[in-house]
């Protein structure tokens, strides 16, 4: 049984940009000063789904005491990559937001500034006020990763859609009522 302790070790934090291209946050995860971050707060797997991008991170297998490193395009369904994951890094898509919340899993959102007229933002930063996430930008990644403190964060009771609903009729032009 002694596979079920090697797994009990292993800490993954698994970064997706869903079917879109999104090489900054790709290439911000890549650094040196943001694997190093990870690995001192004690995760040992960075898995990179890098989407439709064409920068390549450098996959490692964890030598020189920094954490392991691998990468893959596409799959068929990121749900099993959510559930063995300890910390999620993602876009700012609605289905990858809520499906990483629904598991309980912390997240990071990191906003693609380079989409126009960006809602996925205003949703991400939402939920960041209500402690749910943290919510980055690829030139901030490293810093929250650095403040973020886990336990402060809520989770999310998806019960009631009210409050989403009037979130999206705001950004759609309705009034409130």
């Amino acid at each position: 049984m002694g596979g079920t302790d090697s797994v009990s070790l292993k800490r993954i934090v698994f970064l997706t940009v869903g079917t879109t291209s999104f090489d900054a946050l790709v290439k911000v995860a890549d650094t040196l000063e943001v694997k190093q971050e990870l690995t001192r707060r004690g995760y040992t797997h960075l898995l990179i789904q890098m989407g439709r991008g064409t920068y390549l991170p450098a996959e490692s297998i964890g030598e020189d005491g920094l954490l392991a490193v691998d990468c893959f395009t596409f799959s068929s369904s990121i749900a099993d990559h959510l559930s063995s994951a300890s910390l999620v890094i993602s876009h700012a898509g609605s289905g990858s937001i809520f499906e990483t919340l629904r598991l309980g899993k912390p997240l990071i959102v990191v906003v693609n500034e380079d989409l126009m007229d960006n809602h996925q933002s205003e949703l991400a930063e939402e939920l960041a006020d209500r402690k749910h996430l943290y919510c980055a930008h690829p030139q901030s990644l490293h810093q929250v990763i650095v403040g973020m403190d886990l336990k402060s964060l809520l989770p999310y009771q998806p019960g009631d859609a009210t409050p989403v609903a009037k979130l999206i009729n705001r950004f759609l032009g309705f009034p409130d009522d």
